[in-house]
């Protein structure tokens, strides 16, 4: 777990500027107005053992909760965000990107407004697909959630 790290990724994409064109990103994914930063990826769980899978989700969900503790105090305590009912609200109306694809992959994400920059921060644990590898993701953005 390197905690200093990502929050050094996540302080970096709150002030670097957007690319003009979709495409990857150091560690990630980026495109107009947002990045989307693999922090930490599983190597080898797609389809594995539903144990070692979980365990790998509980530690991301750990490191998840870690950053959201150094977080919070810069830009407040925030409830976890149910990325479910995003995900439900797919299926009739047009969610706008990263949120829609972030929805997605993981179930909750802790969310604020990088206070000053104009910029959306969420961080989750990617672990909705069996077939993917479990991640640890940070999404900045300067698109408002839904």
């Amino acid at each position: 777990m390197d905690i200093a790290r990502h929050l050094a990724l996540i302080d970096e994409l709150c002030f670097r500027p957007f690319p003009a064109e979709h495409g990857p990103s150091e560690g990630g994914a980026a495109g107009p107005g947002r990045f989307t930063a693999v922090l930490a990826s599983s190597h080898g769980l797609r389809g594995s053992d539903p144990a070692e899978r979980a365990a790998t989700v509980e530690q991301y969900e750990k490191e998840r909760d870690a950053l959201y503790e150094r977080l919070a105090p810069r830009w407040g305590e925030t409830a976890p965000w149910n990325l479910r009912t995003v995900l439900l609200r797919t299926e009739r109306e047009e969610i706008p990107e990263p949120w829609a694809g972030l929805s997605a992959h993981a179930r909750v994400a802790y969310l604020w407004e990088a206070e000053g920059t104009g910029r959306w921060v969420a961080v989750a644990v990617a672990d909705r697909d069996a077939a993917d590898e479990v991640r640890l993701l940070a999404v900045v953005t300067e698109e408002a959630p839904p």
